[in-house]
Order: C-alpha cells, then sequence, then structure tokens
C-alpha cells in the first residue's frame, strides 16, 4: 500500500475499492467531461458501459484485473445514474 492509500479515511478506502478513485475525484472528472457538457449524464453512463463490453471482448474472461476494471466502470455508471439520472430528493 502506498502512504497516499494509507492516509485516506475508511469511507474513502471503501470508494477506491468500489470506484477505483474517490467520489470527490469521480465528481470533478464526470463535470469537466465534454461528454457530460454536451451529451448529458446518461451519455456518460453508456459510454462507461461501453467501455466495459470493449474490456469484456477484449480480455480473458478470467483476467482478475479486467473483471476489477469492469466491475468499477459499473459501478461508476450506476453513480452517475443515482447521482445526475434519477436526481432523488
Amino acid at each position: 500500500m502506498t502512504a497516499v492509500y494509507e492516509a485516506l479515511s475508511v469511507q474513502e478506502k471503501r470508494e477506491v475499492g468500489m470506484y477505483g478513485c474517490i467520489v470527490a475525484q469521480m465528481r470533478e472528472a464526470v463535470e469537466q467531461s465534454i461528454t457530460f457538457r454536451f451529451s448529458g449524464p446518461a451519455m456518460m453512463a453508456a459510454s462507461l458501459m461501453s467501455d466495459c463490453q470493449e474490456i469484456m471482448a477484449y480480455n480473458p474472461s478470467d483476467d482478475f484485473n479486467a473483471r476489477e476494471d469492469v466491475r468499477q466502470a459499473l459501478n461508476r455508471a450506476k453513480w452517475i445514474l443515482f447521482t445526475y439520472v434519477m436526481k432523488q430528493d
């Protein structure tokens, strides 16, 4: 483990496990994205899901790193949908 990771809070470590980054970094990346600005959050989520299809198509099914990349990308897509599309009150 790196010193940067060790300095994260328990919640931030959980976020890294789920998304590959902390939520604050993800929010910044999403909101600065050209796709987000011009096509909207649903298109960003769809793009992430397309990325998952590509990863699955070109990597063996027993490739742990590829499966982990897909899992985290799908979690990011769900986060975008829940945060920006389904606007919970």
